[in-house]
């Protein structure tokens, strides 16, 4: 069972209708504090002082002693800037000194969103006389008019938070002055840049290049002289504002920008121009994929055109094409018939054959090897002398003729005459084309190389073949640029190569007349023809094996003229044309018309003699 608790008992007195409760004891009073003392107040406020004064003093030792080169160093940094000085790159002419790619001052116009949204336009008033409104839109209303831009979207760009906002670029210095004289300098800021910019437009776009947004060259002459054609950018370090703004004569030091130098080189603009219209109108009436033309002054090796169908504004970046470069160093294809002018100065030179030994041309030829040879079209068995041949382009009676060569005489010829060489010319991307080692002819190849087949070369190749021989002979070195200049500097012409004899004086005499007769009335070019002018040349139409089977064309006609006394060669090439696959049909009426237009232009007599025919036929 539980606890039973004592009640609690209370004295209490009930008179007069109240309750009377026992009274608590007294607390004692507490003591009063000691009075304060005012001198040992006075002595703790005294070192509390000193410890203050103590760590702003040791602060400012801080500051101003050892602190100081590296907080003057940021104040310094804070409130100076340094900019790049674009330095202008060198200029690329023709032989005559007209501008093909050259360097211009332009602008990059820039906003400070940020800073705009202080702007107030006060008393000023726009272009139309109303007033201008504060921030992004009235920045916007004087600007607009000048970039020819609407003025709500200009707002639109120009309204936020952050520093920088790119608003134009490449603007021309007559609108940055414009600009300027708008007085919005903390707010708006020009930039000098440099521009490279095409006078002439698509003239010779491929074979000149292009240069990037760093001003480097990319592809073309732009990139193979790179390196003389940049300059050296200088740099201006200035005072500014806390808003970012150049604060005037307040420029610290600069350092000049150096120019570029110049590349004259030894194209013509005018017969470049006439070989991209007459190149680019028979790919269009051909339906060719493509076309190229090349002109060399055959006395000094120097190239006056080369061009290429479908040519690129390098001005225009948009297009891909634009890095490509010439096709003339970089693509390579089998040089057909015009080939054949070799197997014939081999056999001319060793002394196996005359320009009048007979031969019995059938349509079809079978080597002692088993190797089965047919010409382009079907004939009656034909009897040709070695010019007949040549005249008639016929691949049996070609390696008829090569029967009497040994390969390696044969593959000494080639080389000798280019094959499988670079060119010299060191533009970016070209090619050296094929020439296999004798040990590495198979049966077939030994006589397919005596008439252009089962060896590459790149247009510039296949056309020295003929400059060689319409200059008597001497190879001389193709040459692109005459020289180059620095700023202020002379003029330092291109070494060039010696020139070095591959075939006799006579026997290139003998091979020109054997070749003026592939320009007569019984050969395959008479299309060839000049009025006035002895013409040598001759025609190619190479099969071209297509990755995963098929086969196209390159059709081609190189020639020389006057061909009593050979100043310039011209070749041209068609790939894959569809309107014919021959050279005499697409490629001689294009050397025909090129070729008239440079004699023309440099006042070439026209030829006096007569041609000294060789029989054909016997």
């Amino acid at each position: 069972m539980g606890t039973v608790r004592a009640p609690r008992t209370t004295t209490t007195s009930r008179s007069a209708g109240t309750v009377a409760r026992t009274p608590r004891p007294q607390r004692r009073p507490r003591p009063a504090p000691p009075a304060a003392n005012p001198v040992k107040r006075q002595r703790w406020l005294t070192v509390a002082a000193a410890l203050v004064v103590a760590l702003f003093v040791g602060r400012l030792v801080q500051v101003q002693v050892f602190e100081a080169p590296s907080l003057a160093a940021a104040a310094r940094e804070q409130r100076t800037a340094t900019t790049t000085v674009p330095a202008h790159r060198g200029d690329i002419t023709d032989r005559n000194g007209v501008v093909l790619a050259t360097s211009v001052d332009r602008y990059t116009i820039s906003a400070d969103p940020y800073a705009i949204q202080q702007f107030r336009g006060g008393k000023r008033a726009d272009a139309d006389g109303n007033p201008v409104a504060d921030g992004a839109l009235g920045v916007a209303q004087l600007l607009a008019p000048v970039l020819g831009r609407d003025r709500n979207e200009l707002a639109a760009q120009i309204n936020g938070g952050s520093r920088y906002e790119v608003l134009a670029r490449n603007v021309e210095p007559t609108t940055q002055r414009e600009i300027a004289a708008l007085r919005l300098s903390a707010w708006i800021r020009t930039e000098l840049v440099s521009q490279r910019v095409y006078p002439r437009d698509t003239v010779a776009g491929p074979l000149l290049g292009f240069v990037d947004a760093e001003q480097v060259g990319q592809g073309g002459l732009e990139q193979a002289f790179d390196d003389v054609l940049s300059g050296t950018a200088g740099a201006e370090t200035f005072e500014r504002s806390l808003d970012g703004v150049r604060i005037p004569g307040g420029l610290i030091s600069s350092t000049e920008a150096v120019a570029g130098g110049n590349v004259q080189l030894t194209i013509d603009h005018e017969v470049q121009w006439k070989a991209q219209a007459s190149i680019d109108d028979m790919v269009s009436r051909s339906g060719a994929r493509y076309g190229i033309v090349l002109v060399e002054d055959l006395r000094t090796g120097e190239l006056w055109a080369v061009a290429d169908s479908g040519s690129v504004d390098p001005n225009d970046r948009s297009n891909a094409n634009v890095a490509q470069g010439s096709r003339a160093v970089q693509d390579i294809f089998d040089p057909g018939s015009t080939a054949k002018v070799i197997t014939m100065a081999a056999a001319l030179e060793t002394g196996v054959w005359t320009a009048e030994s007979e031969f019995t041309v059938p349509y079809r030829f079978t080597t002692p090897n088993g190797q089965s040879f047919s010409d382009s079209h079907d004939h009656p068995t034909w009897n040709l002398t070695l010019a007949g041949i040549l005249a008639r382009s016929s691949n049996t009676g070609t390696v008829q003729v090569a029967e009497a060569i040994p390969p390696q005489v044969q593959y000494d010829y080639l080389s000798k005459f280019g094959f499988g060489q670079f060119t010299g010319l060191d533009l970016p991307g070209e090619s050296r084309g094929i020439l296999l080692p004798v040990d590495r002819w198979d049966g077939r190849t030994r006589y397919a190389v005596t008439f252009g087949q089962s060896v590459s070369v790149n247009a510039v190749q296949a056309m020295d073949v003929f400059a060689t021989v319409g200059n008597g002979g001497v190879s001389v070195p193709p040459v692109l640029v005459k020289g180059t200049q620095a700023p202020g500097g002379e003029f330092v012409a291109t070494e060039r190569g010696a020139g070095t004899r591959v075939i006799s004086e006579e026997t290139a005499d003998i091979l020109l007349r054997m070749m003026e007769e592939v320009t007569g009335e019984e050969g395959t070019a008479s299309g060839a023809q000049i009025p006035g002018y002895r013409v040598a040349g001759k025609t190619g139409t190479a099969q071209l094996f297509l990755p995963g089977g098929g086969v196209t064309y390159m059709a081609s006609f190189i020639g020389v003229a006057p061909a009593d006394d050979p100043r310039f060669a011209v070749a041209v090439f068609l790939r894959s044309p569809r309107s014919s696959i021959y050279g005499g049909v697409v490629a001689a009426p294009v050397f025909r018309d090129v070729m008239s237009f440079v004699l023309q232009k440099e006042g070439v007599p026209p030829s006096e003699s007569a041609p000294d025919l060789i029989p054909l036929t016997w």
